[in-house]
């Protein structure tokens, strides 16, 4: 194997598991320690990856980093769309829903405001805002309460007492990374718990997911990739993502 289609699938891997040890990479591609350290060094120089000691990891931001509502609603905005009317296709009237905090969660929720007789259950303000907006009588929209966090959600023991008291037939959950490794990520530890007792109440999980939160970790794991009925994602998914995702989620669908 030549040293550029080594290091290809060296960030494969890297991509696929969040992170990988020099040790193990020895192994898997049976050259030296030199020589695996040399091709992390020319992917770490490129920017692809961050080194770290005795090993690399996804480059980006630190796994409790919590970008704000507004910065994260303008990123891949064209994408979120797409997931969003996927999304919506799969939401029958007079249905319960829940729609955890989230921008493309958020998206999702200016769709649905046009469905008959839901019930929709959220622990985001902002989503609550929309429905309460539409001013549909017959619809009705619960709102956990709770802690506000930087993105919007409501957290902590009061939102994850509400929800335990609830069953509905879907939650669109929304999150901040995936990797086969860690599963669904959060970078807040509370917004993970109040996300998995959203799991918990609902029949059915899909989750909305664009390509970039492949490979992004959160220090916080919300579910496992195999709890998941549905993953909505967008074109942008690169298809060595496409494969795994596809063997461990219930249904991989691309908008």
């Amino acid at each position: 194997m030549l040293a550029p289609q080594r290091q290809q699938a060296i960030l494969e891997l890297v991509r696929l598991n969040g992170g990988v040890r020099v040790v193990d990479l020895v192994r898997e591609f049976g050259v030296s320690d030199i020589t695996i350290r040399r091709d992390l060094e020319a992917l770490a120089e490129r920017g692809l990856l961050a080194k770290v000691h005795g090993g690399a990891t996804v480059i980006g931001t630190g796994s409790t980093d919590e970008p704000g509502f507004a910065a994260k609603s303008v990123q891949q905005e064209d994408e979120k769309q797409a997931i969003a009317r996927r999304a919506t296709s799969m939401v029958r009237p007079g249905t319960a829903v829940a729609l955890s905090a989230g921008t493309t969660t958020y998206t999702l929720a200016h769709r649905l405001v046009n469905m008959p007789g839901l019930t929709v259950v959220t622990n985001s303000v902002r989503i609550g805002d929309v429905f309460q907006h539409a001013g549909r009588p017959d619809q009705t929209v619960v709102l956990t309460g709770g802690v506000r966090t930087p993105s919007d959600a409501l957290v902590g023991p009061v939102a994850v007492a509400a929800i335990r008291l609830l069953n509905v037939d879907v939650l669109f959950l929304g999150v901040h990374g995936m990797t086969v490794r860690a599963g669904f990520t959060t970078p807040n530890m509370m917004e993970a718990e109040t996300d998995r007792a959203l799991v918990e109440a609902a029949s059915r999980l899909v989750v909305l997911a664009d390509h970039t939160k492949w490979g992004t970790v959160g220090i916080s794991t919300i579910a496992r990739l195999g709890e998941a009925d549905v993953l909505v994602s967008d074109a942008g998914l690169p298809d060595p993502a496409r494969s795994v995702l596809a063997e461990h989620v219930g249904e991989l669908v691309i908008a």
